[in-house]
């Protein structure tokens, strides 16, 4: 971590961000508005079928806009984008194309290439490409033959595999933004015919006005119109200053109305110049009149490009009356912005001296930059429908989060993919935050606050999970999370927010006691959480009822509940420094963390009785799942997977100084330790100190922890050459099989894409690795080394002989993950190696899916996944972690 990135020019931007305006605009525009939850108006809730993307051309969205490279404002009033026409495509590429749920051999499934490359935090410089094929986009062809693969274990159908991009022949299209100031934005389109031939190409930037006006509001209509003084049009919006959106080379000016073609989706409707008026007017050759102006707009010209040429065009969306700017002036300030890029990440990475890993790291911060998206829903105005549209199905009001009626959001927020993820999921926007407070604390902090605000937390204490359903649980890591941004913050900045601290604090306490009262069942503190994030993991579909009535004691629901109690205890020290009354909040969390663990030895029986078994498995070594029968007996479920493993992030060491500074605290230790034995004596060995007099709370003793760790660090089993597997390899010829209610299940480990489709068509977590557990897992052995230190060390890998420490072990763990899009000695990247989309131009182009295969380290999933596979950005940081970093232990 280095504070001296407030030293370059962007970090003096960023320390004056809100002040000064420098978010105002952002890469906020989604890829995809359509097919998402808050585009549905159906009665069945299919809201890919409801609003597809034949649709999305011609039928204006409700809560938001989308577009290929977008740049807008905070509230999404404005909007550019890029359209795109090769000559030969049936329509006008104005955003990215793929396939649904339904139609996808694995689920939903983007079909189009392109890289984030480059980002600062104040979006004073963005860069990107886009790859646009030459031909006719294959859209039949794509649908049709990964139709016929459904149901089968052949792998999705690309765009590569299509071979419309043989022979090279696509334009590479880079599209850049740059900042003249808060307000003043320099877009660039740089297009490269990669192809072996001259190939034509029609360039449309466009600027649109989202639709606030057709939903019965009396809102009044913004207006964009020829500006008569230059290349350009001028736009007026109520509550904006005018603007202008000019080209600074010659361009035809066209205009519609950013509004629903209603006679071309329904048969009848008015004539007009709607949403697609554009697109029509420019395959139809100019043919077709269009108005004089509008609330959507584009800037047309043609151009033919040679073999290996480029073409460059700049555009500037600026306040109404801005000086002008000439080309020079225009590249001069594009030069200065990458420039200070340059010395930013300059700043961040002094101490990382290979290239190559500092190539990846800003790759991946830059595309999680690019990931914001401002999400807008209401979900009580999405239930009752507009006063200006027909009320939506009555099977709404009792269907999809209907419960939910409190939730308006209208936000930033960082999204784990804007294709396939343009939504948030609590858990996803934890680990977000983690890798954007590496450049951003001050946004990483806002971005944990805002799912405890009213607008988003239930009055229940619930935070929300993700828009398919709120009421799901995700995995409570937010505290985990704002410990750690709290620490990179006061590194980077000097000063410790304890402001911040302890407003995320007291609502994480009310989640903390929502996930008490809701997910426990039997009120013995065992959770069950349901899917927790996990989708297909398990023996059963987590997120529904088990079959037969029986319930599932879950191994990782009692240990992330473990590991929140832990960290809210720990936030209570943090504060207790500057107000002792914390401390007796810090005592109530260190008793539920008993209580838990407790819990976790006695499944079967009470904490008198020592015949529970719990969910500990002695004779594996390993923690299993417990499925509770109706009759009140209980089976193990013997399926070794990330469940068993996620106890080990429940560990927290306290310093020697803590009886010192927190003298009631220690009082109520020493009272547990003393009086409640059969509390204190299954966990960790919680008399036993380490170095320096260091006091370990886990869930796991020394002698639990080596035998996990001998299942965890072994090849035939979690240990891959690109890091752990999500379910144990010894599953591929020992599958786990249970008979239940009339059925077999199976869990069997598959490295890449699952056959299993028990949560969905693209979930998968049968094998292949994922980076964010793999993060924490790191950052849990890291802290246990904290407390045995250096001595202690455990076999690395199982059966090498290799005895090693467990901070080399947590070193060897990130290696794997970071060697993932690190190129080896062949000059190849293993995530990257079987993208069929790439070439030798691609070297530096990096692409952060949504999880990797358990063998080869292949890339799979969503294809542009940035949100948590961001995290190597972090791992990439020498000494990354920020959990071993001990508090002061000297008195405030």
């Amino acid at each position: 971590m280095s504070a001296e990135i407030f030293d370059t020019e962007e970090g003096r931007r960023l320390r004056e961000a809100e002040s000064a305006g420098w978010r105002r605009w952002g890469p906020y525009l989604s890829e995809r508005q359509w097919g998402t939850v808050r585009e549905d108006y159906s009665a069945d809730g299919d809201a890919w079928a409801s609003f597809p993307h034949d649709q999305a051309r011609s039928r204006a969205y409700r809560w938001g806009e989308d577009g290929i490279g977008g740049f807008c404002d905070a509230h999404q009033h404005w909007c550019l984008s890029l359209g795109l026409w090769n000559g030969a495509d049936p329509i006008l590429k104005e955003r990215m194309f793929g396939l649904t749920n339904a139609e996808g051999n694995h689920g939903e499934d983007v079909k189009e290439v392109w890289w984030y490359l480059d980002a600062t935090p104040t979006h004073s410089f963005q860069r990107m490409v886009y790859r646009y094929p030459q031909r006719a986009f294959p859209y039949a062809e794509l649908l049709a033959e990964n139709a016929r693969r459904r149901d089968t274990p052949a792998p999705e159908y690309e765009l590569a595999d299509t071979g419309i991009l043989a022979e090279r022949r696509y334009f590479d299209v880079e599209i850049a933004y740059a900042k003249a100031g808060p307000d003043d934005i320099l877009m660039r389109v740089a297009v490269h015919n990669r192809g072996p031939d001259e190939a034509a190409l029609h360039v449309l930037p466009q600027l649109v006005a989202r639709n606030i006006w057709s939903w019965g509001d009396g809102v009044e209509k913004p207006r964009v119109a020829r500006w008569q003084a230059g290349q350009g049009v001028r736009a007026e919006h109520p509550g904006f200053a005018p603007r202008r959106f000019a080209s600074l080379q010659p361009a035809r000016v066209l205009f519609c109305e950013n509004e629903t073609n209603h006679r071309r989706l329904y048969g009848e409707g008015p004539d007009g110049a709607f949403k697609d008026a554009i697109g029509e007017h420019v395959l139809g050759g100019g043919a077709s009149a269009l108005p004089e102006a509008g609330t959507k707009c584009a800037l047309w010209s043609e151009h033919r490009i040679g073999p290996g040429e480029a073409l460059t065009l700049r555009y500037r969306w600026s306040p109404d009356g801005a000086a002008e700017m000439d080309e020079t002036a225009f590249d001069a300030l594009f030069a200065q912005r990458l420039s200070e890029a340059d010395a930013f990440y300059a700043a961040l990475q002094k101490d990382v001296p290979d290239a190559d890993a500092r190539l990846v790291q800003r790759q991946a911060l830059g595309s999680l930059l690019w990931s914001k998206q401002v999400y807008h829903y209401d979900v009580k105005r999405w239930l009752d429908g507009d006063p200006g549209a027909p009320p939506p199905p009555r099977e709404r009001l009792s269907g999809r989060n209907a419960d939910w009626t409190h939730l308006s959001n209208a936000d930033i927020i960082l999204m784990p993919d804007k294709w396939e993820y343009p939504w948030y999921a609590s858990w996803d926007l934890a680990f977000h935050a983690m890798s954007v407070a590496m450049i951003d604390p001050a946004f990483a902090k806002s971005q944990l606050l805002l799912l405890t605000r009213e607008w988003y937390m239930h009055p229940s204490g619930q935070l929300p999970a993700y828009e398919w359903s709120f009421g799901d649980a995700n995995p409570p890591i937010q505290a985990f999370a704002a410990l750690r941004v709290y620490r990179m913050d006061e590194a980077l900045t000097g000063r410790a927010d304890r402001d911040f601290l302890e407003r995320v604090f007291h609502k994480l306490m009310i989640n903390f006691t929502w996930w008490v009262n809701r997910k426990d069942a039997t009120d013995r503190n065992l959770f069950q959480g349901g899917f927790l994030g996990l989708d297909n993991i398990g023996v059963f579909d987590r997120s529904a009822p088990v079959p037969g009535g029986a319930k599932i004691e879950q191994s990782d629901g009692t240990a992330w509940m473990a590991m929140y109690a832990l960290n809210l205890m720990r936030m209570a020290l943090e504060l207790a420094r500057e107000n002792k009354v914390y401390e007796d909040v810090a005592s109530k969390f260190f008793e539920h963390f008993l209580a838990i663990a407790s819990a976790m030895t006695h499944v079967g029986g009470s904490e008198a009785e020592k015949g529970g078994r719990g969910l500990w498995d002695e004779a594996d070594g390993f923690f299993y799942d417990a499925l509770v029968l109706p009759d009140g007996g209980e089976t193990v479920l013997r399926v070794r997977s990330l469940v068993g493993l996620i106890p080990l992030c429940a560990v927290e060491v306290l310093d020697a100084g803590t009886a010192e500074l927190f003298p009631a605290f220690a009082e109520r230790l020493r009272w547990m330790l003393h009086h409640r034995p059969d509390l204190t004596g299954q966990v960790s060995r919680y008399g036993e100190t380490g170095q320096d007099a260091r006091l370990l709370l886990s869930l796991l003793r020394r002698q639990r922890m080596t035998a996990l760790l001998k299942r965890m660090l072994n090849e035939g089993e979690f240990l891959s050459p690109h890091g752990l597997r999500s379910l144990s390899k010894a599953h591929e010829t020992d599958p786990f099989e249970f008979d239940w209610a009339g059925r077999r299940y199976e869990v069997r480990y598959e490295p890449g894409t699952s056959d299993a489709g028990i949560f969905g068509g693209n979930s998968n977590w049968r094998g292949p690795v994922w980076m964010p557990l793999n993060f924490m897992l790191v950052e849990a052995l890291l802290e246990f080394e904290r407390f045995y230190g250096e001595d202690f060390a455990v076999e690395c890998p199982t059966g090498s002989g290799r005895m090693t420490g467990l901070r080399d072990v947590a070193k060897d763990i990130s290696r794997r993950l970071c060697a993932l899009f690190l190129k080896d000695a062949s000059g190849t990247r293993p995530a990257m190696a079987a993208d069929g989309a790439r070439d030798e131009a691609d070297d530096d182009r990096i692409s952060f899916n949504e999880f990797f295969h358990g063998e080869t380290g292949q890339g799979l999933g969503a294809s542009h996944q940035t949100g948590w596979t961001a995290l190597v950005a972090l791992l990439l940081q020498p000494r990354h972690t920020v959990r071993g970093q001990a508090l002061p232990v000297s008195k405030p």
